[in-house]
């Protein structure tokens, strides 16, 4: 139970540091709505959302009222669609399936639907090729589905063919809605090992390993850690990583209780809380500032790699000690047009997509919200995926990609997004071509250390 006490102290972090529950996720299996016609495959997939998910909305303004905790959005997770996908037999099938989902999404008033998706890490199916083939005109004739796609994983290793796909998917999919600033980008997330229980969107799908019915709840927090380490300015590392522990205790006790009560009140299991913290464009509210309050002049300065390995794995002992059921990503989010602190310092030239990179071994995601030039070819977009994609394979932990190549755009311009999503200055990517690399085809191995059986 949480006491008066710990009332009292979560009530003054919404207040003065930002604190809010991110999302509300219901997690959604559409395996019983496959048929053999398309049709009645999506009105299976209609009534499932709509029935399911009639009071999610609703129950989560409840919770904000009566607990005076903002929850930033609601959402849904499905089943990837691709595993329900195996009547159709064409791009236009899968496109029909997309509408669907946008349809029940907006009928029962959530601001995001994840699972439009593909699980593709050692090899394609044909339902599997065909869906990844239609995101571009999916994603450009919906407005609140999201795609994802995962070409890799430790143990299986990177399927090249899928990665290749994914680069030309990308270029036509920023072309396609290029009168909204390429924006159908953002809402394709390329993943490595992905979890089954991410509340998070774009990345977001209901695993197959899932029930049929689930609560998934994804909390934040950058302000509340911001301001708690402004209280133990210049001291030592043990006192830093001791603070950031706590606050992410307090943190994570906030969703587990919307989260109980969310799953009270629909009727439906609890899942996972993610603790990750996410950052908005709000002032405040950004995982960079929490990197410079550590002692960085700027994000992107020698040491940013170390701070927010420290960070991440702070945040993650602290929560793990809140909940009995931590889970989908749960660390720091780096996305660029969503933090103002990344934006800064891209736009003072301490950042670079190199440095995300390379942050992107010790973080939750990958290379996130990343604006790039929108002459920038397909290959060097696949290159740029493998690169993370190994990241991930290597080191045993979840990555991510999502960029954006702003048609009409060059580095300099900065595009604006809008809401979450935020803005972003176009930043300049290798020019040396990798057209030959990623021609090759074929998947890359497993290492050694997957071998565990």
């Amino acid at each position: 139970m949480i006491n008066l006490f710990e009332v009292e102290e979560t009530n003054q972090m919404v207040e003065e540091s930002n604190l809010d529950v991110r999302t509300i996720t219901m997690g959604i299996s559409l395996l019983d709505c496959c048929h053999e016609d398309v049709d009645e495959t999506c009105r299976r997939i209609y009534d499932k959302i709509t029935s399911k998910a009639e009071n999610l909305v609703k129950v989560g303004h409840e919770i904000e009222l009566d607990y005076g905790i903002p929850i930033v959005n609601k959402r849904i997770s499905v089943t990837p669609a691709a595993l329900i996908g195996g009547c159709c037999r064409t791009t236009d099938d899968f496109v029909k399936i997309a509408k669907t989902l946008d349809r029940a999404a907006h009928t029962v008033g959530i601001n995001f639907l994840g699972g439009f998706s593909a699980l593709v890490s050692k090899g394609m199916t044909r339902a599997d090729r065909l869906l990844i083939e239609s995101i571009p005109e999916a994603l450009a004739q919906t407005e609140l589905v999201c795609s994802s796609i995962n070409v890799g994983s430790t143990r299986t290793g990177i399927d090249m063919d899928a990665v290749r796909i994914l680069g030309e998917v990308v270029k036509k999919t920023a072309e396609l809605t290029k009168d909204q600033d390429s924006l159908g980008c953002a809402k394709l997330v390329i993943f490595c090992n992905a979890p089954d229980d991410n509340p998070f969107m774009a990345g977001a799908f209901h695993g197959v390993t899932e029930g049929d019915c689930v609560i998934n709840v994804g909390v934040s927090g950058p302000g509340v850690v911001k301001r708690a380490l402004e209280s133990v300015r210049g001291r030592d590392f043990g006192v830093l990583c001791e603070t950031v522990k706590k606050t992410a205790f307090k943190v994570t006790r906030v969703g587990q209780l919307v989260a109980r009560e969310a799953s009270r009140r629909l009727d439906v299991p609890f899942g996972i809380v993610d603790l990750s913290l996410a950052p908005t464009p709000a002032i405040g509210d950004s995982v960079a500032e929490i990197l410079e309050e550590m002692g960085l002049e700027k994000v992107g300065a020698p040491g940013t790699t170390a701070a927010l390995a420290m960070l991440n794995d702070s945040v993650k002992k602290g929560g793990i000690m809140a909940s009995s059921y931590v889970g989908g990503l749960s660390g720091a989010f780096i996305p660029v047009s969503e933090d103002q602190g990344m934006i800064d310092s891209v736009e003072c030239g301490a950042l670079t997509i190199e440095k995300l990179e390379a942050m992107t071994c010790v973080c939750s995601v990958g290379l996130d919200m990343i604006a790039i030039p929108g002459n920038v070819s397909a290959a060097s977009i696949s290159g740029m995926i493998a690169d993370e994609m190994a990241i991930g394979m290597i080191n045993q932990k979840t990555t991510a990609v999502r960029l954006i190549p702003v048609a009409g755009k060059d580095v300099g311009d900065v595009v604006e997004f809008g809401g979450l999503l935020g803005h972003a200055p176009v930043m300049k990517v290798n020019t040396f071509g990798c057209e030959d690399f990623i021609a090759r085809g074929g998947r890359i191995p497993a290492p050694i250390h997957s071998f565990k059986n």
